[in-house]
């Protein structure tokens, strides 16, 4: 297979399972504590679950408007106030489901790439 044919299966790869997981793992991230979202951004950053900012935001708001997030106003030592994000209960449950479903999910997929499907 040609690199770049490699390279574009990769992006699209990484996009399928993103779509399916990020805001999941974005809701994990706010279970220990509030955020603003350049500390959500680092949290999740790396290339691996968000390339860019401008991936977080259009996803924070949709979790805001589902109710599974909420948004607060807290002054930064270092510039203008930050706007925080924090998990309502139903985001609590919502990762709470996550976490029960991916768990064995998660263990049939690494059983099948092992050759044993089971």
């Amino acid at each position: 297979m040609a690199p770049e044919v490699a390279a574009v299966e990769r992006t699209e790869l990484l996009t399928h399972l993103r779509r399916g997981t990020l805001e999941y793992c974005l809701l994990a991230t706010l279970r220990g504590a509030p955020a603003y979202g350049q500390e959500l951004a680092r949290s999740l950053g790396g290339g691996t679950l968000i390339d860019s900012e401008g991936t977080l935001y259009p996803l924070l708001a949709r979790l805001r408007r589902r109710g599974w997030v909420e948004t607060f106003w807290r002054d930064s030592p270092h510039g203008p106030p930050r706007r925080y994000y924090s998990l309502t209960l139903d985001g609590h449950r919502a990762v709470e489901t996550f976490t029960e479903v991916w768990g064995p999910f998660a263990a049939a997929v690494t059983r099948c790439l092992e050759g044993d499907p089971r």
